[in-house]
């Protein structure tokens, strides 16, 4: 633990003139800045974990590349926690206390962050969350968390509205979570069932970490269900659509943009036809996402590239902004000073996704969303006109 200084050695630093905020310069010299990550880098969610973590090395090599932040090179630091609460909560500690890291540029899943929160509100240190955005993260505001996203409840609840809109009528069925993220999920789904007037017949919610869904799916076809959302995260997601399949019962399916992956579309195959979702990350496919891939040539390995995902995207963004913020701290660079840089972010274009804005009153950025549907053919996905 980082330990605090006494009445008498704090009233000390005073009469010196010295802030009490020198604990927040911790992880910077006069040559390096050191950031850390803890994400999934083992296990089925590494898909995710480590192409984020591809986006945050590719903009500590640019920003490095451009002579670093006012003379000082970025070092990451990355922590991998497997996805596990309690593993998230020990790499935090570590990250802080004994790599001495000056701020995050990522802190894995929902209920990961959610563990490791009462530890990051305690130091105070700079933390940017744009692998998950669940509601904790932000309401109420946190001082020095930033989520860089869409909140999953949101996103789901207007996934389901536009689909509503494209698929009037229908009856639907919703399959979640049972854990904090399936929570949000239902929480959208039922605001939009709500406000489209919309028939549910079928409620499921299933254990995290099951493979098999050949019981829910049956019984979402039993109930006359004409769509579905599948409130998985990305194996479940795949499971549920391919168990449509095989019954023959071929409906619309809405899954939250964390399944936006080519891997994802890749092993749905035909099954994924009639697979949408929202998202508001540039495809890769876009000039924006050719433009993307032809600037993470340059900064990764070409046994990395392969593993690129919307979640590069997304580290990348989320980085560049919290480099934003430190710069315009200039050489005197402290933790109050770049949480509070980062509350006047606004309209950061950083190419991959659109644009990124904060407030002192919102700590979430949430760019514009766009609906998307399965590609099978090509192995991604397509923007919905």
């Amino acid at each position: 633990m980082i330990r605090r200084p006494s009445t008498l050695a704090a009233a000390a630093l005073v009469a010196l003139g010295v802030s009490l905020s020198a604990h927040a310069q911790q992880g910077v010299t006069d040559t390096e800045i050191v950031i850390g990550d803890i994400l999934p880098l083992t296990g089925p969610p590494a898909l995710l974990g480590v192409a984020h973590n591809l986006g945050v090395k590719a903009a500590v090599a640019e920003v490095n590349a451009a002579g670093g932040i006012h003379g000082r090179k970025v070092r990451l630091i990355s922590e991998d926690d497997g996805y596990v609460p309690s593993r998230t909560v020990q790499g935090v500690r570590k990250l802080i206390t004994s790599d001495k890291i000056f701020a995050f540029s990522s802190i894995s899943g929902t209920a990961q962050a959610e563990a490791a929160m009462p530890v990051i509100k305690q130091y105070g240190i700079p933390a940017m969350a744009p692998i998950t955005t669940y509601e904790g993260l932000y309401n109420p505001v946190i001082r020095n968390v930033f989520a860089v996203g869409y909140d999953m409840s949101q996103a789901v609840e207007e996934l389901v509205k536009m689909m509503a809109d494209r698929y009037p009528g229908k009856k639907w069925a919703i399959i979640s979570q049972d854990d904090d993220y399936g929570e949000n999920v239902r929480a959208g789904f039922e605001r939009a069932a709500k406000a489209k007037k919309i028939e549910v017949v079928s409620d499921q919610v299933y254990k995290k970490g099951q493979a098999d869904f050949s019981s829910e799916i049956l019984k979402v076809k039993q109930s006359g269900a004409e769509a579905l959302l599948a409130g998985g995260v990305l194996g479940e997601n795949v499971a549920m659509t391919k168990e449509l399949e095989r019954i023959g019962h071929r409906i619309p399916v809405g899954v939250t943009y964390v399944s936006r992956v080519p891997a994802s579309a890749k092993l749905m195959g035909t099954a994924g036809e009639n697979v949408y979702t929202v998202d508001y990350v540039y495809l890769e496919s876009s000039p924006q996402g050719k433009a993307f891939t032809e600037k993470l040539a340059r900064y990764l390995a070409p046994e990395e590239m392969p593993k690129v995902n919307r979640y590069t995207y997304t580290g990348y963004a989320s980085t560049r902004a919290l480099f934003d913020a430190m710069a315009r701290c200039g050489k005197a660079l402290t933790w109050d000073c770049t949480n509070t840089e980062l509350t006047k972010v606004k309209g950061l274009d950083t190419g991959v996704m659109t644009p990124i804005s904060f407030s002192a009153a919102s700590h979430l950025a949430a760019p514009k969303l766009f609906l998307l549907k399965a590609d099978p053919a090509a192995i991604t996905y397509k923007a919905v006109p």
